[in-house]
């Protein structure tokens, strides 16, 4: 089979709302039924990459107004607002499945085969649909159908435990560990791996993309560190969560600065830099015993000094330490701005397509639609896909 014959056999070869250019994602489209958190953010990710995602958002109401293109995990969609409930309007997005690659939504288990919309039913209709499903516990198991969110699921997943220093309580970034690394990032790889699947075989699946699933997932790596012994249950006795060499220390003016010196040699220019390389107390990095004393003396240096003299002090060295920044901080810090990471369109700060692919530098983010401002375009794509050929 050519490669035209299998787009036109997979529906790859179709009209699109991306105007990205020739991205790595060029051609795809994903329906993406509103929902919170990690399933847009996945769609925002596929769109970053050049699909064509088309947002179906709930119309209007009281409770859910339009206010009008606020929503940065909308950027680079299109939308058309439909009533899942309404004969008229599930009929609208029956037919866009039809020309679609894939679908997100972010349900309970069992709301999409309530609404007719289920895996089955679009499997009948398009049968190489990906059909993309996003929750906190999963579509089966015990808990599948209550009700969570994030801290709840790293929390049950074991992605929790390590999250503070040690006698603190445990407290990750919001969102960043359950909703977009445990949730968003594995449905995207999931969505991708159906899409390939799909493209050779014409035959879609389920993605069953679970926050507790990818949260423990992510646990992984330390738990590869078990056979060595550098990874422990009891907090504060691992390599990467015990030693006065890999944690966060408070500055002088209430700043904070990272250090994670784990390889010796980058231990020993860490100490250099600290003044502490004859010190005695500080020989041997790797005595678990020393470690709460000398975390002790380097919080009381560390707070003697304001973070920008640490900053000033490590800048170019390979010890491993350096700032914590807030976005707006990040924002014009050189290596930040050398690399054109973060972006403000319109005054809105936030970050600029990743990954990166050789031959093509990040674009700026595009603006996010009003809710419903594409329907017209849509429709009339619509009615051009149906209409019959010669």
């Amino acid at each position: 089979m050519g490669c035209l014959q299998r787009k036109l056999k997979t529906g790859l070869v179709r009209a699109t709302g991306n105007k990205r250019g020739k991205s790595m994602l060029a051609g795809i489209r994903i329906i993406e039924i509103e929902a919170l958190g990690p399933a847009p953010f996945a769609a925002m990710l596929l769109a970053d990459l050049g699909a064509d995602i088309i947002a179906v958002h709930r119309k209007s109401t009281a409770e859910t107004p339009d206010k009008g293109a606020e929503n940065l995990l909308d950027r680079g969609k299109r939308s058309i607002a439909l009533d899942l409930k309404d004969p008229k309007d599930t009929k609208i997005l029956k037919r866009l499945l039809k020309t679609a690659d894939g679908l997100i939504e972010g349900f309970r288990p069992g709301v999409m085969e309530r609404l007719g919309l289920g895996p089955k039913d679009c499997h009948q209709m398009r049968p190489q649909l990906v059909y993309g499903r996003m929750t906190g516990w999963g579509q089966t198991g015990p808990k599948a159908t209550q009700a969570g969110h994030d801290l709840n699921y790293i929390g049950l997943s074991g992605a929790l435990w390590y999250a503070s220093a040690p006698g603190d309580i445990p407290i990750a970034p919001a969102t960043l560990v359950g909703d977009i690394g445990g949730g968003a990032m594995y449905l995207t790889v999931g969505m991708l791996a159906g899409l390939l699947k799909a493209r050779d075989t014409g035959v879609g699946c389920v993605v069953d993309a679970a926050i507790v699933d990818g949260s423990a997932h992510m646990m992984n790596l330390l738990m590869s560190l078990r056979a060595s012994g550098g990874f422990q249950t009891t907090r504060g006795q691992s390599l990467l969560d015990g030693p006065h060499w890999s944690r966060v220390y408070c500055c002088g003016d209430d700043g904070y600065f990272t250090v994670q010196a784990l390889e010796p040699k980058f231990y020993a220019q860490f100490l250099d830099l600290m003044g502490l390389a004859g010190d005695v107390d500080f020989a041997d990095q790797f005595d678990q015993t020393r470690w709460p004393v000398l975390t002790s003396r380097l919080a009381q240096i560390f707070a003697a000094k304001p973070r920008a003299h640490w900053t000033a002090i490590f800048a170019g060295s390979d010890a491993c330490a350096g700032p914590v920044l807030n976005p707006e901080e990040a924002s014009v810090e050189p290596h930040m701005q050398a690399r054109g990471v973060w972006s403000s369109p319109e005054g809105r700060l936030q970050a600029v397509a990743a990954p990166r692919f050789d031959g093509a530098n990040p674009l700026p983010p595009p603006p996010s639609p009003r809710r419903d401002q594409h329907r017209c375009s849509i429709l009339d794509e619509l009615e051009q896909l149906e209409r019959p050929g010669p």
